[in-house]
C-alpha cells in the first residue's frame, strides 16, 4: 500500500449525490478492495498513475475549518472512500473533523464498513442531528472475503450497528449492493430487526472498469448465475430489478420497515 498526506483546503465538498448537499472524504482511495467499488473513477483526480485502485491511499490534511454547512442541509461521511478504513486508526483524521461538526447544525450522515467507527461513539453522541449507517451486502462473510476483502466482518458490522443503536444514534443499514440471487436481502432484514431504524436498498450497479472485473467473478464462482448476469449487465435487461424491488417493498410495508430505495442510482440523480 503505497501511503502519501497531501494538503486541502478543505474536507467539505458539494455533493450531487440523491441525499447528500456536502460530502466529507478524508482520504482518496480506499483500501478495503471491494471488487465492485463505485469510486475507482477517483483515481483519475488523482497522480497515481500506475498504481491500482485499492492499491494507495493518500491522507489528506488541513488546517482550515470545515465549511459552515447551513441548517437543514445534509453532509455524508464519506461518498468515495471509508472514513473509517484501517488506516484511520494511525492517522485519526476523524476526531478532529467530529469535534468540529459537534457545533454544526446540518444533517450529518456516516456510511461505513467498518466497527472502527465504534472508537469515536462518544464524539458522535454529541452531534445534533445524526444518522449512521453500516453497509452490508450478504450474511455469509465468505462472500464478503471474496468481495470486500479488508472491510470488517458481517458479525462485526452487526455489532457496530446494535452498540451504536444502543447508544442513542439513529441507525440505518445500507444493503448495497444487492447481487442478484446472492443477497439474501430478507434474511438481512431479518438480521436488522431492532438495531437498523431504517434500511436503505441499492442495487449492484456496473459500469466502467469494474464491470468486467465483477462478471469474471460471477463466471468463475457463481457460473449457475452467469445467464442472468448477462441478461442484466449487457442486455439491459431491468426486469430482475423491477421484480426485485416490488418484493422488497412488499415485504417492507407488510413488516413495518422503514425503507428508502436506491435503485436506478442514475435516474434519482437526473430527478433530485
Amino acid at each position: 500500500m503505497q501511503i502519501n498526506e497531501i494538503q486541502t483546503n478543505n474536507y467539505v465538498s458539494k455533493s450531487a449525490l440523491p441525499d447528500a448537499d456536502y460530502v466529507i472524504n478524508p482520504y482518496i482511495g480506499c483500501p478495503h478492495k471491494c471488487i465492485y467499488c463505485y469510486a475507482e473513477f477517483m483515481k483519475r483526480f488523482s497522480d497515481h498513475g500506475g498504481e491500482e485502485w485499492g492499491e494507495f491511499l493518500d491522507v489528506k490534511r488541513s488546517t482550515n475549518p470545515l465549511t459552515k454547512m447551513q441548517k437543514g442541509t445534509t453532509v455524508l461521511c464519506s461518498s468515495v472512500t471509508d472514513c473509517y478504513n484501517p488506516f484511520e486508526k494511525k492517522y485519526q483524521l476523524m476526531i478532529p473533523i467530529l469535534k468540529e461538526l459537534k457545533t454544526s447544525e446540518a444533517n450529518i450522515h456516516f456510511l461505513t464498513k467498518s466497527d472502527l467507527i465504534l472508537r469515536d461513539i462518544d464524539l458522535l453522541m454529541q452531534l445534533k442531528n445524526i444518522e449512521v449507517g453500516i453497509s452490508i451486502n450478504s450474511l455469509d462473510d465468505d462472500f464478503r472475503k471474496k468481495t470486500e476483502p479488508h472491510a470488517s466482518s458481517v458479525d462485526k458490522r452487526f455489532e457496530a450497528l446494535k452498540k451504536i443503536k444502543e447508544s442513542n444514534i439513529t441507525t440505518y443499514l445500507f444493503m448495497s449492493p444487492i447481487f442478484p440471487e446472492i443477497t439474501d436481502w430478507q434474511g438481512i432484514i431479518e438480521r436488522a430487526y431492532g438495531i437498523a431504524d431504517f434500511i436503505c436498498f441499492e442495487n449492484l450497479n456496473l459500469r466502467g472498469a469494474y464491470m468486467p472485473r465483477v462478471m469474471n467473478f460471477i463466471r468463475k464462482k457463481y457460473p449457475k448465475h452467469e445467464a442472468l448476469y448477462n441478461s442484466i449487465y449487457q442486455d439491459k435487461n431491468i426486469t430482475y430489478w423491477e421484480s426485485l424491488k416490488e418484493k422488497i417493498i412488499n415485504y417492507c410495508k407488510k413488516n413495518n420497515v422503514n425503507y428508502k430505495m436506491y435503485f436506478y442510482h442514475d435516474q434519482i440523480k437526473k430527478n433530485k
